[in-house]
């Protein structure tokens, strides 16, 4: 058998000053992750439909702020007319407040998808 320099087991392959690196990243990873999404829940996006008759503010817990509804699109006899208006507003907002997000936790991870 040749003498030299075998040491047996693995030895120090990154150390475990890389393994206490690396689980300081995930911590600071973490705690960037929870500011952000604090800040995505913060959030306030605007909606509009029907040339600006219908308005909604949009928070990033997808829950409505407000909600304005012009006179002109008031019609009793045309109800699902205001409900489109409002549904369309919703979702223009609910896009925004999506990409946002996404952006903002893009810029936390990134890039790698998260399971949240």
């Amino acid at each position: 058998m040749a003498k030299g320099n075998f040491r047996g087991g693995m030895g120090n392959i990154g150390g475990m000053g890389g393994m206490g690196n690396l689980m300081a990243q995930a911590q600071k990873m973490q705690k960037q992750l929870e500011i952000t999404q604090q800040e995505i829940k913060e959030l306030r996006i605007e909606g509009t439909a029907g040339g600006g008759q219908v308005k909604l503010v949009l928070g990033g817990d997808h829950k409505i702020y407000k909600l304005e509804i012009g006179k002109d699109v008031i019609d009793p006899e045309d109800p699902e007319m205001l409900s489109d208006l409002v549904v369309a507003a919703f979702n223009q907002a609910s896009e925004e407040l999506e990409a946002k997000s996404s952006e903002m936790m893009n810029r936390v991870t990134g890039g790698v998808k998260m399971p949240f």
